[in-house]
């Protein structure tokens, strides 16, 4: 199974380097590459997963050294899901990026969205923290290039926050790495899960102290209070596909959290046990708070939907804060919504922008946009599911929440966390529908944009690509019809993720092929 579990990873690599050598030919070759490069990713990736299904967890050594003295990567369901959800969300935001041309409005698109996507599965599929850190570095660089791409006064701006808050996440990181290193002797994290279990009292605090440093990252990168504000801007001043593409990002956060902190800090940790769950649990729901109201401000769409993805990542850090197999199988399940949803919400902010001409998706009196009874369909959909209301995907998966609280100590502030955001956020897009599609002006009267009279909105709107967000709509309604399938799939991830015997005995007792080293680490 040496395929399924390294080629998630190897594949957008060479992708990445096929379409740079590609650019002598032309941009529609590019192009048709790095699209073909993702829909094979799927493929890959769709596969992997069933094999994650079917076997425990698959482990690849690279350079044939046996774990803990080389790096792994490592197969399991939760990381088969999520370099599934990566891709399926990649080839949306692909299509939708080919069918606008948004491709075309700066060099290297197709190239740094492939490193991406290398960074990205990577992330989810190693075994090891310090190559994590690596592969972090990776993706984050290929996000500077795409938040950046096209130019302008407000990407710029965003981009510099962006970038410098990540350069002290990764500072951060750096330092939390070698203190553990340094107490512990290794960075797999079988190994330190190991070697955790069986520490000293006198290294106890260090450990601790760099495990809460580690979180301090991952929060960076999940958005969690108070290094949330970068989000925002940087969702809402970047081009459409790529906000869609990073709607994964921050899952990157969770993910980590889940593993890098369910695994060392895990039942067997001792006194170390679940240290980080507290402070998961109420940065999340502050988080929520703050997300709810800060989409009631919203000046437009894209801020505003930026705002209901800080939500929605919010509860899912509820849901690992909860703490059990039921709440993470239920945070599984929203997360394989919110991540779809909101790369759909990006895409249709677009749209909306474009049709609205100068007044763009500012929440201001304009003319009617054209085709404006798909786009509000749409958009009322989609409004639907990020808000949770039934019958969609998104009450679904909150409802599996706060089901899997009801025995939680704090489950009245978790209920009402939920529950006022929830409201405030069906209050937020409710307010922006009829901003946007009731509140029009008369055919003959003008309005002012910057000082400038407008009196006549865009002919025609450029609906290509539309298919990208039927598709992940679908998903609101796919999740529903098949809840208890997937809900049963998610709870199946769930316990594989608590069982930390089987990740350290697959890990640790990796067989390699013909391993000329075997005497030698032995």
């Amino acid at each position: 199974m040496l395929l399924e579990t390294f080629l998630p990873v190897l594949w957008p690599l060479l992708s990445a380097i096929v379409v740079l050598l590609a650019k002598s030919a032309g941009f529609k070759w590019q192009r048709a590459i790095s699209f073909l490069a993702v829909f094979v990713l799927v493929v890959i990736n769709a596969n992997s997963l069933m094999v994650a299904f079917d076997l425990p967890p698959q482990v690849y050594a690279l350079g044939n050294w046996v774990a803990p003295f080389g790096i792994v990567m490592v197969l399991d369901q939760l990381s088969a899901t999520m370099v599934l959800l990566t891709s399926l969300l990649a080839l949306a935001a692909m299509w939708f990026a080919v069918r606008q041309q948004v491709d075309q409005q700066g060099s290297h698109f197709h190239v740094l969205f492939q490193i991406q996507l290398f960074g990205l599965n990577g992330a989810f599929m190693t075994g090891d923290v310090f190559n994590l850190f690596v592969f972090f570095e990776v993706l984050l660089l290929a996000s500077y290039g795409l938040l950046l791409h096209g130019g302008g006064r407000l990407k710029t701006r965003a981009g510099l926050h962006y970038v410098a808050l990540n350069l002290v996440g990764s500072t951060l990181f750096l330092f939390a790495v070698g203190a553990l290193y340094g107490i512990l002797g290794t960075l797999n994290l079988a190994d330190m899960a190991v070697k955790v279990a069986n520490l000293s009292a006198d290294d106890q605090g260090v450990v601790a102290a760099a495990g809460l440093m580690l979180l301090l990252v991952f929060g960076i990168k999940a958005a969690m209070f108070p290094l949330y504000l970068w989000l925002p801007q940087a969702y809402a001043n970047t081009s459409a596909p790529v906000a869609a593409l990073f709607a994964i990002m921050t899952k990157v956060g969770i993910y980590a959290i889940i593993r890098i902190h369910g695994t060392l800090f895990g039942d067997q940790a001792g006194d170390l046990s679940a240290i980080h769950i507290p402070w998961v649990l109420w940065l999340g729901i502050i988080t929520l708070v703050l997300a709810a109201l800060g989409a009631l401000a919203s000046r437009n769409l894209r801020e505003q939907v930026a705002y209901v993805v800080l939500a929605s990542i919010s509860t899912l850090l509820i849901g690992v804060g909860i703490h059990s197999q039921e709440a993470m199988a239920a945070t599984l399940f929203y997360l394989i919504h919110s991540t779809l949803i909101a790369g759909a919400m990006f895409l249709i902010a677009d749209l909306i922008r474009q049709g609205r001409g100068e007044a763009e998706d500012n929440f201001i009196k304009a003319h009617a946009m054209p085709n404006a009874v798909l786009m509000g369909g749409i958009f009322m959909v989609a409004a639907i599911a990020m808000a949770g209301l039934p019958p969609l995907s998104g009450f679904m998966g909150k409802l599996l929440v706060l089901s899997a609280a009801l025995d939680h100590a704090d489950f009245f502030w978790i209920l009402a966390a939920v529950l006022v955001s929830s409201l405030l956020l069906i209050i937020a897009l409710a307010r922006a529908g009829s901003l946007l599609f009731y509140n029009v002006l008369p055919k003959e009267q003008c309005h002012t944009v910057d000082g400038k009279p407008v009196c006549e909105a865009p002919k025609s709107l450029n609906i290509k690509g539309v298919s990208s967000i039927i598709g992940l709509l679908s998903v609101a309604i796919i999740l529903v019809i098949w809840a208890n399938h997937f809900h049963q799939l998610t709870r199946s991830i769930a316990t594989q993720v608590f069982d930390q015997n089987l990740y350290q005995q697959q890990v640790l007792q990796v067989e390699t092929i013909a391993n000329p080293h075997k005497e030698l680490v032995q």
